[in-house]
């Protein structure tokens, strides 16, 4: 695998790269990676395409009152996981590779961007719209890979990219959960033993929702019935919603492609998920 940490062994090593193949995927991440992250990687090198890897923090999108210092790093591990998931290239830019002190240019999004995270993190997908946007200028790949775990970032990032004309293709993989349904998170390592034993029941109230919603349930009421079995496991929601799919627009009936998207703060740890519904 190789290893860039300027754009200049970035260029040489995509340039390699796609000597070999004819496709190039990329998967970025804020590193600390997980089975999610080995999930993402496997998918872009089953596709048959050359698979780089971003590991960068991303400042921009860390809001005033949030830890970016506290964000998990284990770049040796990272990069032992990356090889063992077979990517290619992995990509560890520094802030001022990604960030010259002369840059003036930000990626301002709105539509899939307006609700939910944008609204509770004020700045945060200027800062993925931004980030991602270098990434795919800096290694041009064919394709970019994304969890769904993120599914408002996934949505914000494919409305970028056709918005912009960017010529490359977004492909989102299925959440990888625990075997008691917690979604994969690098944030997880934070909640306690009894948090972690109530951290699934977000997913659980999600399950039961969309079970009732399917029987033909009134949507308000669904949601109440979800948001009482979260809060009685000591979470408290900060949003639960049925939304559109690709729009991120809260519904008030059933209609498909939807999405039941939620977030909860769990002591210290804040944690996000969503489900089809």
């Amino acid at each position: 695998m190789l290893i860039a940490r300027t754009l200049a062994e970035l260029r040489a090593g995509c340039t390699e790269l796609r000597a070999t193949r004819s496709a190039l995927a990329l998967v970025p991440t804020m590193g600390a990676l997980h089975n999610g992250h080995r999930a993402l990687v496997r998918a872009a090198a089953e596709s048959g395409a050359t698979v780089a890897t971003s590991i960068f923090v991303n400042p921009l999108q860390f809001g005033a009152s949030e830890d970016l210092s506290r964000y998990p790093r284990d770049e040796a591990a990272d990069l032992a996981t990356l090889r063992a998931a077979g990517c290619h290239l992995a990509w560890l830019p520094d802030v001022t590779a990604m960030y010259p002190p002369d840059d003036v240019t930000t990626i301002d999004v709105a539509g899939p961007a307006a609700m939910w995270e944008g609204t509770a993190r004020p700045g945060h997908f200027r800062g993925v719209a931004t980030v991602c946007a270098k990434l795919f200028g800096q290694v041009r790949p064919d394709r970019a890979y994304f969890g769904e775990k993120d599914w408002q970032q996934l949505q914000v990032v494919t409305r970028m990219v056709a918005d912009l004309h960017l010529p490359l293709e977004i492909v989102g993989v299925p959440t990888v959960r625990e075997s008691d349904g917690l979604a994969l998170s690098s944030r997880n390592r934070f909640l306690d033993s009894d948090q972690r034993r109530l951290a699934p029941r977000l997913y659980m109230a999600l399950m039961t929702a969309v079970e009732t919603l399917a029987k033909g349930e009134p949507v308000d009421d669904a949601l109440s019935a979800a948001r009482q079995t979260i809060e009685a496991g000591g979470l408290a929601v900060e949003y639960l919603a049925l939304v559109d799919g690709p729009t991120l627009q809260p519904l008030q009936t059933l209609h498909r492609p939807a999405r039941l998207v939620v977030a909860a703060q769990l002591g210290s740890v804040r944690l996000i998920d969503n489900v089809a519904a």
